[in-house]
C-alpha cells in the first residue's frame, strides 16, 4: 500500500466513521425517546435528515425503532468496507458476507457508544454533578434505560452507584462475542468501525 492509498483510506474511514456515529446517535436518540428540542439532538437530526427523510418514505419506523437510520448505518458500514477493500486492491466479497460484516460492525459501534457514554457519565458525576448542560442531559437519557435494570440488581450503597460495573462487564462480554463472531466470518478488525 502506498502513502496516497493509506491517506485516502484514513480520510474515508474517518469521514464515514463520524457520519456513521451520528447516524447511530440519531437511532439511539429516537429509541430512548430523548429530548428532541435538545440542541445536540437538533444538530444530529439536521445532519442526518438528507439521507434519512427520503429513505423513511420507503421504510417507516416500527414500534419506536427508526429502521431507516439503522439501515443507513448498515449501508454506510458497507460503503466503508468496500471503499477500504478497493483502496487496498482487494476485491469485495459477496453481498451476504458484506452485510454480515456490516451488521457486526454496527452492533460493535453501538456497544462502543454505550461504553464511552457510560464512562463519560461516571466522570461527569464526579466533576459536574448537578450540571444542566444539554450534553450531560442527553448522555443521561441515552444511558439510563440501560442502567435502570442493573440498578435494581445492585442498588446504590452508601451513596455510591456500583451498577456501572455490571454494565461494563456485560459490554466486555458482548465485545468478546462480537470479536469471535467477526473472526468466524473472516472479518479483519481494520475494515469496520466498532470491532
Amino acid at each position: 500500500m502506498n502513502a496516497i492509498n493509506e491517506i485516502l483510506g484514513y480520510l474515508v474511514q474517518t469521514l464515514l466513521s463520524v457520519y456513521l456515529v451520528t447516524m447511530l446517535l440519531r437511532f439511539l436518540l429516537q429509541l430512548v425517546r430523548a429530548d428532541f428540542y435538545n440542541p445536540i439532538s437538533q444538530f444530529v437530526v439536521k445532519v442526518t435528515n438528507p439521507l434519512v427523510i427520503p429513505l423513511r418514505r420507503l421504510i417507516p419506523g416500527l414500534g419506536g425503532i427508526d429502521l431507516a437510520s439503522l439501515l443507513l448505518a448498515v449501508l454506510l458500514q458497507v460503503a466503508g468496507i468496500v471503499a477500504l477493500l478497493l483502496l487496498n486492491g482487494i476485491s469485495p466479497p459477496g453481498v451476504l458476507l458484506l452485510l454480515i460484516w456490516s451488521v457486526l460492525g454496527v452492533v460493535g459501534l453501538l456497544v462502543n457508544i454505550y461504553f464511552f457514554a457510560l464512562l463519560a457519565m461516571i466522570i461527569l458525576s464526579w466533576v459536574a454533578a448537578g450540571s444542566r448542560h444539554p450534553a450531560i442531559y442527553l448522555l443521561y437519557q441515552i444511558t439510563e434505560p440501560l442502567m435502570a435494570p442493573f440498578r435494581k440488581v445492585l442498588p446504590p450503597m452508601g451513596g455510591m452507584d456500583f451498577s456501572p460495573i455490571l454494565v461494563f462487564i456485560l459490554i466486555n462480554i458482548v465485545q468478546i462475542a462480537l470479536r469471535h463472531m467477526a473472526q468466524g466470518v473472516g472479518l479483519h478488525p481494520a475494515l469496520v468501525m466498532g470491532i
